[in-house]
């Protein structure tokens, strides 16, 4: 098998699969590229078992083959090269040759029928969502998710699509994460867990796209077909917990906060929270929004006082700065609302601008015991 390419574009193409490929596989056929030709076609695959994702690129070729070439091997000799026609040609003893301007260079290649075949999904349903779409909800939502091994349902993200809209959801447990979108539906009923890994290379590649994305789904795989890219991906299996029961209905105090602001001064004073639990104490009366953290061990403490638009009982509440940080960083808005109802229930953020027409973002960040 013998084709041309520009080492630019494969580099680039390569770059984005070499995202699947884990640091140590149990088969060593993983640390490996597939290359597929047909002719002028090649088809470029990696994988990890879980998730498999191919992309397919223009070359100049009349021939056909396939053959495995080790991913680490290639990046690297093609980070070197500035843009410029590459010959890639099989030879008889196992290697590939490929000639540049500069040289030649021989690596070892493995039998492309090793390689670990995609699943092809059986009676899938299917749902078209614009890319920047996806990328944003999965954005919003990624970072709530769970990292325990014993609760696997919770380390996904979970796609909830009817005909009315497709809603996202991400919870660890201490936040909650819901994203939902009115101005896109899907024609079925549908519900699946995806593992973070393939949303984080969605994300990544579909940032700012504008190609539509389809997704076929059943209940062990689902697939995203966009632009040249395929990646098909294992789903979570399990049940997902009843989210919309944890979130509290009767909230009447309410606080409007400057967004950024407010950000700014958790960060502040969150340094002087207790290096384990990362406590701060909001304290609400009025007009006036106090926020404090002591450490104890350490005899460090701070306290800093905002304006705010409160409407409700004075109260006290704790939370985990940390969580409330990556909650306000996901935001856009310039203000946000903070929804409770008394120091040991949850507390509700939502911006209160700089959304979409059709886009609704809820997070929820559970209280950490004050002790007085």
């Amino acid at each position: 098998m013998k084709f041309i390419v520009s080492s630019g574009q494969l580099l680039k193409q390569l770059q984005v699969l070499g995202g699947v490929i884990n640091s140590n596989n149990t088969l060593p056929i993983l640390d490996n590229f597939l290359f597929e030709l047909k002719e002028n076609e090649l088809k470029i695959s990696a994988s990890d078992l879980e998730t498999i994702m191919s992309t397919i690129i223009e070359v100049e070729s009349e021939s056909e083959g396939s053959v495995a070439i080790s991913a680490r091997l290639l990046l690297d000799t093609l980070k070197t090269f500035p843009n410029q026609p590459l010959t890639f040609k099989t030879e008889e003893n196992n290697t590939v040759e490929i000639s540049s301007s500069h040289g030649k260079y021989d690596m070892a290649y493995f039998d492309g029928n090793e390689f670990p075949k995609a699943v092809t999904l059986e009676s899938p349903s299917s749902t078209t969502i614009p890319g920047d779409v996806l990328a944003t909800a999965i954005s919003k939502t990624i970072f709530a998710a769970g990292n325990d091994d014993l609760r696997p349902v919770m380390s996904g993200v979970f796609f909830q699509f009817n005909s009315e809209s497709l809603t996202f959801v991400a919870t660890d447990a201490h936040k909650l994460v819901k994203y939902s979108r009115t101005d896109v539906t899907a024609k079925d009923t549908a519900e699946f867990i995806m593992p973070k890994k393939p949303l984080n290379l969605l994300k990544g590649i579909l940032a700012g796209s504008n190609s539509d994305v389809t997704i076929e789904y059943n209940d062990s795989n689902a697939k995203f077909i966009f632009d040249n890219v395929v990646l098909v991906c294992r789903l979570i299996d399990g049940k997902y917990p009843n989210y919309e029961a944890v979130i509290p209905k009767e909230n009447p105090n309410k606080l409007t906060v400057d967004r950024g602001t407010f950000l700014n001064s958790v960060k502040r004073v969150s340094i002087f929270s207790s290096k384990t639990t990362h406590q701060i104490r909001l304290k609400m009366a009025g007009t006036e929004l106090n926020i404090s953290a002591e450490d104890i061990d350490y005899s460090n403490k701070a306290e800093e006082r905002l304006a705010c638009d409160y409407q409700g009982d004075d109260m006290q509440i704790g939370f985990n700065s940390r969580f409330l940080t990556e909650m306000l960083s996901n935001l856009n808005s310039n203000e946000v609302l903070i929804e409770m109802s008394l120091p040991n229930r949850a507390g509700i953020l939502t911006p209160i601008d700089g959304i979409e027409d059709g886009e609704f973002i809820t997070m929820l960040v559970m209280p950490v015991m004050l002790n007085n």
